[in-house]
């Protein structure tokens, strides 16, 4: 059986003229590249060179040269793609994330990865918590980074910080006012507009307020304009208001229960593609600082 070694020990000489340049390309000695030779040309029933100089082939050594040629380029091609994609430089990954983690965590750290990674392509979804877990769910994603459910779905959370929840209302509304946090009883007569954060709050004051409700808007900028126009007040993640429009306060809340829970979501029971485990690595590498400069609570796990 001819080996790719012998192959490549032919194709080098051949290209090089000569046995010791191509052993020290090959970083083989030149007898065992002389021996290599003779081992093909045994297998292969005949003479690939003129001379013991190696300068000139024979017809056999020039058909096997055209033939071997593209096969090598191809061959370590292949390694190379192979080798790229086990290491994690290589490859599509689909991240479904929350928009304020989408716009504020992941810019720089997606920045960096990227550029480490000339050959990967990366697919980057900002959608809410429930619509995250419906895509990793339903395999239109790889990796989520949202609020986990509350019941069992078949995805696994690994857990990365906690963000506080904020009153959200405009700059003349009479609690913007208010000196210390808000306690539930200082929103009576709020006009909440629901969003999907706040579908884990559990409280008996603040279901009072989400059964008086009238107004449930998903998409954050949306939301955040109807603050602005006066259409009703909010309660959103600290995170997703850093950058409000003009004339939208907030203001703290006393509950303690008042805080979002943000994971890394993947579907359980699955293996992480090479480059969904380096994204993961970067990802809980870097968390911390990040978490530090946004003041969020990032779990003791990842350092914080």
């Amino acid at each position: 059986m001819i080996r790719t070694e012998a192959l490549r020990a032919f194709v080098t000489v051949s290209e090089h003229g000569n046995i010791r340049d191509a052993a020290e390309i090959l970083c083989r000695t030149q007898s065992a590249v002389s021996m290599t030779l003779k081992q093909l040309e045994a297998e292969l029933g005949g003479p690939l060179f003129e001379s013991d100089r190696k300068n000139k082939m024979t017809d056999l050594g020039a058909f096997v040269l055209e033939m071997v040629g593209p096969l090598l380029r191809d061959h370590d091609r292949a390694i190379d793609l192979i080798t790229g994609y086990a290491r994690g430089y290589s490859g599509n990954l689909r991240i479904a994330a929350v928009p304020s983690v989408a716009a504020l965590i992941l810019p720089e750290m997606l920045k960096e990865f990227v550029q480490d990674r000339p050959d990967a392509e990366i697919d980057l979804f900002d959608t809410d918590s429930a619509s995250v877990r419906r895509m990793l769910v339903r395999g239109h994603a790889d990796l989520g980074i949202a609020s986990p459910a509350t019941e069992p779905d078949g995805l696994r959370a690994i857990p990365l910080f906690t963000d506080p929840l904020v009153f959200v209302c405009r700059a003349d509304h009479p609690l913007a006012q208010e000196k210390t946090p808000l306690e539930w009883h200082h929103l009576n007569g709020v006009r909440l507009i629901l969003n999907e954060t706040l579908r884990g709050l559990e409280s008996p004051e603040f279901r009072a307020l989400s059964d008086a409700a009238r107004l449930s808007v998903r998409n954050l900028t949306s939301l955040l304009a109807m603050v602005q126009a006066d259409a009703g007040e909010s309660i959103l993640p600290g995170l997703a208001t850093r950058a409000l429009p003009e004339g939208v306060v907030t203001r703290p809340l006393a509950d303690p229960a008042c805080i979002r829970s943000v994971s890394l979501l993947s579907r359980d029971g699955r293996t992480h593609s090479p480059i969904a485990a380096a994204f993961v690595t970067q990802l809980c590498d870097t968390l911390p600082e990040t978490a530090n400069r946004f003041g969020l609570g990032a779990h003791h796990a990842l350092g914080g």
